[in-house]
């Protein structure tokens, strides 16, 4: 057993999806350390092209700026990508949205919006990716990695109802999705992070002290936490793990 090897992705390549910010940029710069070669996309280009060239400190980082939110612009990524790589080792499928309002003033929009990106997006993406995915799938195994949430598991007192319908719909998918992969050598997962410092969470951003305080471990979600998740799952240590989610949360669903 050679256990030095086991969280290697050296000589893999890797897609993530809203990685210029928050979560998708922790994965990214977790990837890199490991060795991989890690193309990042977000809508908006600019911010996904001073991320690349920040993280290219830590090997090769490539942008690819695209919006994923509807079906021509996540083939329109599968295209950019096909322009650098022949394969896909690991998918990771982070782009996200969130929409807050009361019951009674829910919009259509903000559904459809959040449903369509969180829910919709990580399977079409994946379907346009999969003969990339079964092309790396030769010595060693694909993986695709599904970023749903603790929100999707627990019910928390804000009135977010189409991102806590899709982050939980996203985990059941992430089993059915996993049924069907495995027969292609593609190990599907997910991960259900808590509060981590990021655009999308503020509170956890501007408001560490007051969220650590209900948070078990003590503290918020440090960015070694979620790449450290990420690459396990996406490593030969993780190649067991098939349509599971990892929450990583500092025990937070627990005491909910």
């Amino acid at each position: 057993m050679d256990t030095t090897r086991l969280f290697s992705l050296e000589g893999r390549t890797a897609l993530i999806t809203g990685g210029s910010r928050g979560i998708g940029r922790m994965i990214a710069e977790g990837f890199l350390a490991q060795g991989a070669r890690v193309y990042i996309s977000a809508r908006k280009a600019a911010a996904c092209d001073q991320t690349a060239k920040e993280l290219s400190a830590f090997g090769h980082c490539v942008s690819l700026p695209a919006d994923v939110s509807t079906l021509e612009g996540a083939q329109a990524l599968v295209a950019a990508y096909a322009k650098h790589e022949g394969s896909l080792d690991i998918l990771v499928n982070n782009a996200g949205a969130a929409w807050g309002a009361p019951y009674d003033d829910f919009p259509e929009s903000g559904w459809d919006k959040v449903v369509d990106l969180n829910l919709k997006t990580p399977f079409f993406l994946t379907q346009a990716l999969t003969p990339m995915l079964k092309k790396a799938a030769t010595d060693h195994l694909a993986k695709v990695i599904n970023i749903a949430s603790i929100d999707g598991i627990s019910v928390n007192p804000q009135e977010t109802y189409s991102y806590a319908a899709s982050k939980a719909g996203l985990i059941q998918l992430t089993r059915r999705m996993a049924l069907r992969l495995a027969q292609d050598r593609i190990v599907v997962s997910a991960i259900a992070p808590g509060a981590f410092a990021s655009d999308m969470n503020k509170d956890a951003r501007d408001h560490g002290d007051e969220v650590k305080a209900r948070i078990p471990a003590g503290r918020i979600g440090e960015p070694e936490d979620m790449a450290a998740a990420a690459i396990y799952l996406a490593s030969r240590a993780g190649d067991y793990v098939m349509g599971s989610t990892l929450v990583v949360d500092g025990g937070v669903t627990h005491a909910r």
